[in-house]
């Protein structure tokens, strides 16, 4: 436990008072950021500048389909994407963000009128809580209470990932979803790298060896997750390549569903149609990595896909074509060509 709290103090020392913007980051695994949808080009616009030089993401963990959801994201930090997809829920909608840093929380809330008013909000629909994610009940998030949950490059800094997990899939309604960027190694960092102050708060000390966080997560009852987009961080700091000499680290963005899903993809013979009636995502809709589904072309998919879109938010926007009366055996799912380097963080497709 007191190398738990001594791993959070060195994290909230380095993002609280070390860092003074995103220009003080010695490493750019904290920026490497997924390119953006026009559509989140135009909001991020519209977000203080203040905000957004106090961001410290990896990625853009925002999927479609939002209005009116409750979502939570994880580290919010200055809130940049707690604006965001407070615009993206419309009134109806509510955003809550979750910080341990105090300096971080501030910021946040010193333009929280000032977004409300430039999304033409008669009320706030975002709130921001200074405490943990290990520890989402002291907040009062309760249980089954979140559409979705996302966080970007925050849970690598947590000592205790389990317990962020764990904390994730009670929160989230059945069908919730978690959509979240982060960085992860190609193997397990000795202690020494571990526990070095810098090494922490550049989002690569705590970075999740691939297959722990599959593992990870198998254990806290998510037995298939899917890759939306992977990329390697060059750290451009040569002090800091040799300390973690050949270890290989990645920008993962990962979307997974609270739904009883099996450990392999089973095929039963099921199809879908995508009805392209996502807002901004009218043509096509990307559920991962290899699986996007162009409007009105049917396509065979196993039985967690299946279950993925039709036992979630998205099953208004397709067509479900046949049952799981039938067992066919295995359906193979795999990549026709992969996009997960050696490091494959998918546990299934």
């Amino acid at each position: 436990m007191e190398q738990v709290i001594l791993g959070l103090e060195t994290v909230k020392e380095y993002y609280g008072k070390t860092l003074k913007s995103n220009k003080d980051l010695l490493t750019n695994a904290c920026c490497t950021t997924d390119s953006m949808s026009k559509y989140l080009v135009d909001i991020l616009k519209e977000v203080h500048e203040e905000v957004k030089d106090k961001f410290y993401g990896c990625g853009s963990p925002i999927p479609f389909d939002l209005e009116g959801k409750t979502i939570l994201d994880l580290g919010s930090g200055s809130g940049r994407d707690c604006f965001i997809l407070s615009k993206l829920v419309g009134g109806a909608g509510k955003v809550i963000g979750i910080d341990m840093t105090e300096e971080q929380i501030e910021i946040a809330n010193k333009h929280v009128n000032y977004h409300t008013e430039k999304f033409g909000y008669k009320k706030t629909n975002v709130q921001f809580l200074n405490g943990f994610m290990e520890d989402l009940k002291s907040l009062g998030i309760q249980d089954a209470s979140v559409d979705i949950v996302v966080s970007n490059c925050v849970i690598n800094l947590s000592p205790d990932k389990e317990k962020v997990f764990s904390e994730i899939f009670r929160v989230l309604k059945p069908g919730g979803e978690l959509y979240f960027s982060d960085v992860f190694s190609s193997r397990r960092l000795p202690e020494i790298l571990k526990n070095d102050p810098i090494l922490l708060g550049e989002c690569l000390g705590g970075a999740l060896y691939t297959e722990d966080f599959r593992r990870l997560l198998y254990n806290v009852g998510c037995k298939d997750f899917r890759v939306m987009t992977n990329s390697k961080i060059n750290l451009q700091n040569r002090e800091l390549e040799e300390k973690v000499g050949l270890i290989e680290f990645n920008s993962i963005t990962v979307r997974a569903f609270k739904l009883d899903l099996e450990d392999r993809c089973e095929d039963f013979g099921q199809a879908v149609r995508y009805l392209g009636t996502i807002k901004n995502s009218e043509n096509a809709f990307v559920l991962d990595d290899h699986h996007t589904f162009e409007k009105g072309k049917i396509v065979s998919v196993c039985g967690n896909t299946t279950m993925m879109l039709e036992e979630t938010r998205y099953n208004e926007h397709f067509e479900i074509l046949g049952d799981k009366s039938i067992h066919y055996g295995l359906f193979d799912c795999a990549p026709a060509s992969p996009t997960v380097t050696s490091s494959n963080v998918s546990v299934c497709c």
